[in-house]
C-alpha cells in the first residue's frame, strides 16, 4: 500500500511566481503546505498571560493556605503536576502530529490499577509489563492509524473504549500495595518533567523538526496519504505517546494515599487534551509553543489545589472542559497570528499568472497602450499568375493595332 507525496510532483514555483531557490529559503514548506515560517511571538506572548495566570493563582493558594505550598505538601503539588504533566505531554505530542491520542485517560487509569495491583512485587517487576504492554497497544493504534489512514482520535477513540472494557472487569476500588513514595525525589522528578517539556518545545521551534513531526498534518483533502516519512513519524508519537500516559497513570496512583478507583478515565483525556491545547498547541497540528505545556501544567495543578481551599468541587470534566474552551481560543489565535502576513518579508506577495486556485482562468487585462485595440490582420492577397490574366484574352492586341 504505496504512500503518494501531496505536492512532491509539482514544482512550488507556478503556484506562486518565486523562483524554486527563494522558495527553499523563504517558506517553511514549500512542497508539503502553506507558504511562510510559522511566527513564534504569538505563542510567547500566549505563554506571557500563563505566567501571569499562574502567578496570581499561586499567590491566592498561599494566601489561602500558606501550608499547601510547604514541605511535604509542596512534594505532593509537585508529583501531581508531573503526572498531569505526563499527560499533556502525550497529548500535546499526539496533537503536534495532528493524530490527537483520545486513549490517554484510559491507558492512565488503566496503568494506575496495574500498579495498585502489582505494586508489592517492586517497582520495576510492576512498571516494566506495564510499558511493555501501552508500547505494543501504542504499535497496534498506529499501525491501525497510519496503514489505514484513518483520523487518529476515530481510531484511538477505538482503543479507549478496548481499554475501558479491562478497566470495568473491576467492580470496586483497588487499593494500592506498593510501598514505592514517589514524593521522596518530587524535586528531580519535577525538574526531569520540566526539562522533557522545555527541551521538546524548543526542539518544536526549530523548521526543520516542526516540519517533520506536523507533516501529518493534511493540506488538501484529509484522506489523501502524506507519505511514508509522515507514517513513520506518527506511529512514533503515537507509541511514545501511549507510554507516557501509562507512566503519568502509575505516578499518579503512587501518590495518592486512597485506593484507585476503576473509572473510565475519559475525563483524564479530556483535561490532557484540555492542558495541552491552553499550552498553546495547535488543535489542527504542528505549530505549538516553548514553554506553554510547563505553565499550563503549573496553572491547573495549583488551581485543582486551591478551589478545594475555597470549597469548590470542581472534578476533573469541569477543569477539564474549561481549559478546552480556553485552548480552542488559543488555536484560533495561534492559527491566525502563528502565519506570516501577506507581504511581509518571509512571505512575498504572490504573482498572479491569471490562474486561480479553482482551475477557472480569469482574463488578462489589456495595456492601455494598445487602444484603440488593434484590426485583424488581413489576409495575404492570393499572387496573380501573369499568364492567366484576363488582359491577355480582353484587352487589345498589339499587333491588331499596327494592322490598322
Amino acid at each position: 500500500m504505496g504512500y503518494e507525496e501531496a505536492g512532491r510532483d509539482r514544482s512550488a514555483e507556478p503556484a506562486s511566481g518565486v523562483p524554486s531557490a527563494v522558495l527553499e529559503n523563504v517558506f517553511d514548506d514549500p512542497t508539503h503546505g502553506e507558504p511562510g515560517r510559522d511566527r513564534i511571538g504569538v505563542h510567547l506572548w500566549w505563554e506571557l498571560l500563563l505566567l501571569a495566570g499562574l502567578a496570581a493563582v499561586s499567590w491566592l493558594l498561599w494566601r489561602e493556605d500558606p501550608a499547601a505550598v510547604r514541605d511535604g505538601n509542596l512534594r505532593t503539588l509537585l508529583i501531581d503536576a508531573v503526572g498531569l504533566g505526563l499527560l499533556a505531554l502525550a497529548a500535546g505530542l499526539s496533537l503536534r502530529t495532528a493524530a490527537p491520542n483520545l486513549a490517554v485517560g484510559p491507558i492512565a487509569v488503566a496503568a494506575a490499577l496495574h500498579y495498585a495491583e502489582q505494586g508489592d512485587r517492586g517497582l520495576p517487576a510492576s512498571l516494566g509489563p506495564a510499558v511493555a504492554v501501552a508500547a505494543v497497544g501504542g504499535l497496534a493504534l498506529a499501525l491501525a492509524v497510519v496503514v489505514l489512514h484513518v483520523p487518529g482520535w476515530a481510531a484511538s477513540l477505538a482503543g479507549a473504549a478496548a481499554v475501558v472494557v479491562y478497566i470495568e472487569r473491576r467492580s470496586a476500588p483497588v487499593l494500592v500495595q506498593g510501598d514505592y513514595d514517589p514524593t521522596g525525589s518530587a524535586g528531580y522528578l519535577f525538574a526531569g518533567f520540566a526539562a522533557v517539556a522545555v527541551l521538546g518545545g524548543l526542539f518544536g521551534a526549530i523548521r526543520a523538526i516542526r516540519r517533520l513531526v506536523g507533516r501529518y498534518r493534511p493540506i488538501a483533502d484529509p484522506a489523501r496519504r502524506r507519505g511514508a516519512v509522515a507514517a513513520v513519524v506518527t506511529a512514533v508519537a503515537l507509541v511514545v505517546s501511549t507510554v507516557l500516559a501509562a507512566l503519568a497513570g502509575m505516578l499518579l496512583a503512587a501518590n495518592d494515599p486512597g485506593p484507585v478507583a476503576p473509572t473510565s478515565g475519559l475525563d483524564w483525556t479530556v483535561l490532557a487534551i484540555g492542558v495541552a491545547l491552553l499550552a498553546g498547541t495547535s488543535a489542527y497540528g504542528r505549530r505549538g509553543g516553548v514553554f506553554g505545556t510547563l505553565l499550563a501544567v503549573g496553572l491547573v495543578t495549583v488551581f485543582q489545589v486551591y478551589a478545594p481551599e475555597r470549597g469548590w468541587t470542581l472534578s476533573n470534566w469541569v477543569v477539564g472542559g474549561a481549559a478546552l474552551g480556553v485552548g480552542l481560543l488559543a488555536t484560533r489565535l495561534v492559527e491566525t497570528l502563528g502565519r506570516p502576513r501577506v507581504g511581509s518579508p518571509e512571505r512575498p506577495e504572490p504573482v498572479s499568472d491569471g490562474t486561480i486556485s479553482s482551475g477557472w482562468t480569469t482574463p488578462q487585462p489589456q495595456s492601455v497602450d494598445n487602444w484603440p485595440p488593434t484590426l485583424p490582420t488581413q489576409a495575404a492577397p492570393q499572387p496573380i499568375d501573369p499568364w492567366r490574366d484576363p488582359r491577355w484574352e480582353d484587352g487589345p492586341r498589339r499587333w491588331d493595332t499596327d494592322e490598322r
